[in-house]
């Protein structure tokens, strides 16, 4: 049996100080932060607080990954897995499920996954080893068996809860890119590259969140003036009507 267990002479040491040392400075602040989200997902939806699930991560070693739960229990996952193989395919940008709206998600699930608070139990993951704050994102196992040998040179550094990825576009980027994105950082991480992609990981939340109020606009404003034209088309007709018997 393969052993996936990390030792921890393989993991740099400043990387591991730098992970540790950031948790105990950010506990006191984020604990309560924590806390409030898992009382808002317990009143908004029937079902478990967090959401277990199986990645890959470090040289293909296979993990259970902590996050808030922002879908409904049960949820279908193989609506995510067509979406990941078509973007794998098309090379399109790798615009999340939630642009396009998404049914299985919770009562402010889509607010939790658009600020990435829902990866703040991934911090156990970080304390377990099995992760680093800054690094590729840990994927799924349907989709590593999907990579090339050339793309899993991605997982020769540990997964991380932000990365040179997340920090250069994300959304914007393609499959291709991300790889690229992953694999550069995976080669040439240091100390100093670490403590740059944290401190540009707010401002690339923030810009995400805008991004995601600005699509909402447009649906909400493309709903609006459906519901306008619908609205006006039977008077158009009548109108019509009244001309032609007069």
């Amino acid at each position: 049996m393969k052993n996936n267990r990390i030792e921890a002479a393989e993991i740099p040491v400043w990387k591991r100080t730098l992970d540790i040392t950031c948790i105990v400075l950010a506990l006191p602040v984020l604990a309560p932060v924590m806390a409030v989200i898992a009382m808002i997902i317990w009143f908004a939806s029937p079902g478990p607080i967090l959401y277990l699930n199986e990645r890959v991560g470090y040289r293909g070693r296979r993990f259970i990954c902590f996050k808030f739960r922002t879908m409904k229990a049960n949820a279908d996952s193989g609506i995510h897995k067509k979406h990941l193989d078509d973007l794998m395919r098309s090379n399109a940008p790798m615009v999340k499920m939630d642009a396009k709206g998404d049914p299985r998600l919770i009562p402010f699930g889509a607010l939790l996954r658009a600020t990435g608070l829902d990866e703040l139990p991934q911090l156990l993951n970080v304390l377990g080893g099995q992760m680093s704050i800054v690094g590729p994102r840990p994927c799924l196992p349907y989709e590593y068996d999907n990579y090339v040998p050339a793309h899993k040179r991605r997982f020769n550094s540990l997964p991380g809860l932000t990365g040179l990825w997340q920090v250069s576009g994300k959304n914007k980027t393609t499959f291709s890119e991300m790889i690229a994105l992953d694999i550069q950082y995976s080669e040439t991480k240091s100390l100093g590259m670490d403590m740059k992609i944290m401190f540009r990981t707010f401002p690339a939340l923030l810009g995400q969140l805008q991004e995601s109020r600005a699509r909402k606009a447009v649906k909400l404003d493309g709903a609006v003036a459906a519901s306008s034209t619908a609205r006006l088309e039977p008077r158009t007709s009548i109108s019509t009507e009244l001309m032609v018997q007069k």
